[in-house]
């Protein structure tokens, strides 16, 4: 891994969560849900805590959504899901937080974007205002820009400085620099203003790779804010899972980013909880977290007709993400193993020998049998129909004799 090229980033505390300094990267998510909806919005929450995002961030555009914050956290708090809730605010949010105190209580954070605070003259006093409500109620702030919504103003004045220019820049370059001057200038205001250095994080979003990775480079390099990584506007699929991996795997490498979110557009109907999964997947992957056991399986060739190995990968994993919860709170440790499942003799031994707990299947033309490896010993071989329940069970046994939570002495 290369030398990171920032210096440590101060903490920042969202309610029981620690963002930057020392602390584990974060996974946080967005509901798509009307807020207003505060059972829609309670299940998706809940759906996404369990999923594993440590943050969430609920849209607060109009005056029944700030009044269904109080009443969300509420609920929240009776199904013992602690995890903290961010208000996104654009246009109207400093009337909102003024109409409605209590929705400012229950929040966690503020997410205010800069571009979308007012024009002319509105604009700072109408980020004033929020700033002065977080400062009340003691509540961090993400300065979120995003280059669709960037403060035109200022982008109008550090284009005509560029025309100026006796070799002016590309046009381009300006919309970066102008894009890291918001969110700077943002937080100095911010400051000014009473809000702690100590209760700022930045984010500066947009949806090109190499200008998601310029831009965020700069900005590192010239505060010590704790950054909130993402593309915005990824796509969806598999386009905005590379995509997002793409970006955020070399900033995260490079040291840059405390707190991140796959934005995915989710699939008609689909499931909100995967961009959380997929974050979790790109920070474990690198090396930089770990949440739940890894299945390493090979992609199948000519010696793996039989889908048998690909159906057995998807069961154990669906089975390692339902019972994780549970391991979790039992097994210390369990989110770092590994679980090999292999389709044939060519690396399916190698492969599970190097996994905690492995199993290599026959391949087209094998013998019908499938040795099963702990530690890199072979410890049985498995034959019949019921090689998969069978594997699955000692899963289960080695979890319970490997990962045994250590009892302290009173």
């Amino acid at each position: 891994m290369p030398a990171a090229i920032r210096r440590p980033s101060v903490s920042v505390q969202v309610a029981q969560v620690t963002v930057g300094g020392a602390s584990p990267i974060r996974v946080q998510s967005m509901t798509n849900t009307d807020t207003a909806d505060i059972d829609a919005t309670v299940a998706q929450v809940k759906s996404l805590t369990l999923a594993g995002s440590e943050l969430v961030r609920v849209t607060v555009n109009e005056k029944n959504a700030a009044a269904a914050v109080p009443r969300i956290r509420e609920r929240l708090d009776a199904l013992g899901i602690d995890v903290p809730l961010v208000g996104d605010f654009h246009f109207n949010g400093h009337k909102l937080l003024k109409e409605e105190p209590a929705c400012a209580q229950a929040l966690a954070k503020l997410r205010i974007n800069p571009g979308n605070v007012g024009r002319g003259a509105k604009r700072d006093t109408q980020f004033a205002e929020m700033i002065e409500i977080a400062c009340r109620y003691q509540k961090p702030v993400r300065i979120g820009v995003n280059w669709g919504s960037l403060d035109q103003d200022l982008l109008t004045r550090m284009m005509d400085d560029n025309s100026a220019r006796t070799t002016p820049l590309d046009a381009m370059d300006i919309v970066r620099e102008a894009t890291v001057v918001s969110a700077l200038n943002s937080a100095s205001l911010a400051e000014s203003l009473g809000l702690r250095h100590d209760q700022i994080i930045l984010s500066a979003k947009v949806s090109g790779v190499q200008d998601l990775v310029s831009i965020y480079q700069n900005l590192a390099g010239r505060c010590d804010y704790p950054l909130h990584l993402g593309l915005t506007e990824a796509g969806m699929g598999s386009k905005g899972i590379v995509a997002s991996s793409a970006a955020m795997a070399i900033l995260l490498q490079q040291g840059i980013g405390d707190t991140i979110r796959v934005s995915l557009t989710p699939d008609p109907g689909g499931d909100r909880t995967r961009e959380v999964i997929v974050a979790q997947e790109l920070l474990q992957t690198i090396g930089l977290r770990a949440f739940t056991p890894m299945v390493v399986a090979c992609p199948g060739c000519g010696r793996t007709t039989s889908t048998t190995f690909q159906e057995l990968a998807q069961q154990i994993q669906n089975h390692i993400r339902e019972r994780m919860p549970a391991w979790r709170a039992r097994h210390q440790g369990v989110e770092d193993m590994t679980v090999a499942v292999m389709g044939c003799v060519v690396n399916g031994p190698g492969e599970s020998k190097h996994a905690n707990i492995g199993i290599s299947l026959p391949g087209t033309g094998e013998r019908p049998i499938a040795p099963v490896y702990e530690d890199g010993i072979k410890t049985v071989t498995l034959k019949g129909e019921h090689i998969a329940e069978e594997f699955q069970a000692l899963m289960e046994a080695y979890i319970e004799r490997r990962y045994a939570r250590q009892e302290t002495a009173p």
